[in-house]
């Protein structure tokens, strides 16, 4: 069974667009003023970490972002609430895109001053949809990062002194960061983001407690901190972020991952986390909490308006 984990504060992040586009929810913010509101009002309703993309392509494109997308937006926030914890994106790997113009705008908004937390997806995986037979379309399409490119995310986040969102849409990917761990190499600010992903979708372990039972049994004796989230699914609904809740971790919700037959604002999914904390006496946490769980080495963010 679960140990106690009433009194243990809660961090949920609220991912707010992805690749979600307002024909499939009209909620979805994009433009700068909904992007500020949005993120404002999520913090406001419980949530310590935000994460959104830009309206620029992550597979296609150019294959690096405009750090200015990001920052012009951001800075709006943080005039407002300078304790946010942001996160970005990045673009798919493609060939002749070396990792360092891909990884470019993380190190811009460092240099800023508006990131405490940069990105870091230690591994590959096939992108695709279902077709009309109901089978995985032929795509050439890869979520491409190597042991180079995973390597770099680490190193540069040490470099730049910022903590690290990490990615775990497989299980490899978690052995890449356990074997920094274990070698006591792996940076300060780390959390694990489980991303489980519905069988319509082509990466990820499916949303259930098996599921997150293995994980766990990955990381049993390791300290991190780590979240669940539950893409093509409701991270509520189909019950992940019950069990993480209980079982003394956090949750990510938001309009990115979010698939059910609602069409909900980014806060009415975060408010329903909320809820499920207060059943299990969990209180959520500030982002000044958050930062303090996540051994965040830089925090709050230098950046003044």
């Amino acid at each position: 069974m679960p140990a106690d984990v009433s009194g243990l504060p809660l961090i949920i992040e609220a991912s707010l667009n992805g690749a979600t586009s307002k024909t499939l929810n009209p909620h979805v913010p994009y433009s700068e003023d909904e992007l500020v509101s949005d993120a404002i009002a999520c913090m406001e309703a419980g949530a310590a970490l935000i994460h959104n993309h830009t309206e620029e392509p992550i597979i296609g494109g150019s294959g690096k972002l405009d750090a200015e997308l990001y920052a012009s937006a951001w800075r709006k926030l943080l005039a407002v609430r300078p304790d946010a914890i942001l996160t970005p994106t990045m673009p798919v790997g493609q060939e002749g895109v070396p990792v360092e113009d891909r990884y470019s705008h993380v190190e811009h908004m460092a240099e800023q001053g508006l990131l405490a937390q940069g990105l870091c997806d230690p591994g590959t995986f096939n992108l695709s949809i279902l077709d009309e037979e109901g089978l995985f379309a032929d795509t050439t399409y890869l979520y491409r990062n190597d042991m180079h490119d995973s390597r770099y995310y680490v190193e540069t986040c040490r470099r730049m002194n910022i903590g690290m969102s990490i990615s775990i849409f497989e299980p490899g990917f978690l052995k890449f960061i356990l074997a920094y761990y274990r070698t006591g190499k792996l940076p300060p600010g780390g959390i694990l983001k489980f991303y489980f992903g519905a069988m319509h979708l082509p990466f990820g372990m499916p949303p259930s407690k098996a599921s997150l039972e293995a994980y766990l049994g990955m990381i049993e004796g390791c300290d991190l901190p780590w979240l669940v989230s539950s893409f093509g699914d409701d991270c509520v609904g189909c019950g992940l972020a019950e069990e993480s809740i209980r079982r003394g971790g956090h949750v990510q919700v938001g309009l990115e991952p979010y698939e059910g037959s609602r069409t909900p604002t980014n806060v009415e999914l975060v408010e329903e986390v909320v809820a499920l904390a207060n059943h299990y006496g969990r209180p959520i946490a500030t982002p000044a909490e958050a930062a303090r769980i996540l051994n965040l080495p830089t925090y709050p963010v230098p950046y003044r308006p």
